[in-house]
């Protein structure tokens, strides 16, 4: 089904909540976008209350926050009445003309606390930063049980991969946006470094969890390693933390690629972008990624991007243009097998990306959220 844009138009800025389970100093993908958009829409004349249950200082970069003082579930999840209802006291109090929701797959400050400020009317848009997959039955059960898909509200996703299974529970009469999440393209714009002939430097930007995958990235690297054409030097520099990083450590030691990976944690921007310098490949190994902000970062700096297909991250990489999308991870081996050995295929994409900028700059992305904002207002 295709989209329905919102046609909405007023010059009037307006006055935005921006509901978050998690925000930054947390840093994560949804924290990052968050903030970045909450200051963005700032930067453009709106004002911008974000409302979150994570700890941290009351205004950042400007944007005033809201935190809410409530016990939190391991991961920063909140789960008391007093938290939800603190949402919608918050939300009156600050007088906003809508509230912004953005929600992960336990997010229940999205979809508990959305629930309250649609029946107080407040005009709400609720955007999914990611892909339901395997939680999709348990996201319809609860329409049964709420109908979420009929309520008088906008609802997005940051990508039509992420979007789909909300179309599909929500049904035609109720369209489901699309709202990028956002990149200054003049930031990620980075002259590359000088490097050594005859070395070839992957990097990855996740964290180190089941869901993205970094185990099966190692394991098809060792694939890799095994099939490359002598004289090819690989390096693989892994940027993230997380739960799995002492069995990466414990795999690569047992399987000789301590001197090929590196796992170098977390990082800043600014870090990263100096990493990106230096590297020739970005590679993203997650099966749901609803829209892959490091990915989109990386082929900004000017990376080939080596996906999966079926992620969000084919809404901005075309295949053999700005990189190269897999169909499984067999598939992935012989994507990264080939794109390393053929200096000539990564000169040609690395040169596509520098000079042609990303279609998702910040400038468009709060284009579409304010036009959500001003649709949303007229279905209260």
């Amino acid at each position: 089904m295709a989209d329905t844009e919102p046609t909405i138009s007023s010059d009037r800025p307006l006055r935005i909540g921006l509901v978050s389970d998690c925000y930054v100093p947390r840093l994560g993908g949804i924290e990052m976008q968050s903030h970045d958009l909450a200051r963005e829409l700032q930067r453009a004349g709106h004002e911008v209350v974000v409302i979150t249950p994570t700890p941290g200082p009351t205004i950042v970069d400007g944007v005033r926050v809201q935190r809410i003082d409530v016990p939190l579930l391991p991961f920063d999840i909140p789960f008391t009445r007093k938290a939800f209802r603190a949402v919608g006291s918050l939300l009156r109090s600050e007088r906003v003309d809508v509230a912004h929701f953005q929600g992960g797959i336990a997010s229940p400050m999205t979809y508990i606390a959305a629930r309250a400020a649609q029946r107080a009317g407040v005009p709400s848009v609720i955007t999914l930063h990611c892909v339901w997959g395997y939680a999709a039955p348990g996201f319809a059960l609860l329409d049964r049980l709420t109908g979420w898909g009929s309520w008088p509200v906008v609802l997005s996703a940051v990508s039509d991969v992420a979007a789909e299974p909300i179309r599909r529970i929500a049904g035609p009469e109720h369209p489901v946006l699309v709202l990028p999440n956002g990149i200054s393209n003049a930031a990620w714009r980075i002259e590359p470094a000088p490097r050594s002939p005859g070395r070839v430097t992957l990097v990855s930007v996740m964290r180190l969890a089941p869901r993205k995958r970094p185990m099966h990235l190692l394991k098809m690297l060792r694939r890799v390693v095994d099939q490359l054409p002598f004289g090819i030097d690989l390096r693989v520099v892994i940027i993230g933390e997380g739960p799995e990083r002492p069995q990466l450590e414990k795999y690569l030691r047992s399987n000789g690629l301590t001197e090929v990976v590196e796992l170098v944690g977390r990082r800043s921007r600014d870090e990263i972008r100096e990493i990106f310098a230096t590297a020739d490949v970005f590679v993203a190994p997650a099966n749901l990624e609803s829209f892959g902000i490091a990915a989109l970062e990386g082929r900004c700096a000017g990376l080939p991007v080596v996906a999966k297909a079926q992620t969000g991250i084919r809404e901005f990489i075309t295949h053999e243009r700005e990189g190269l999308l897999a169909t499984s991870d067999d598939d992935m081996v012989v994507q990264l097998t080939r794109i390393i050995s053929d200096h000539e295929l990564r000169a040609t994409m690395a040169e596509h990306n520098r000079s042609t900028p990303s279609s998702v700059d910040w400038a468009d992305v709060v284009t579409k959220n304010v036009e959500a904002y001003r649709l949303a207002m007229t279905l209260v």
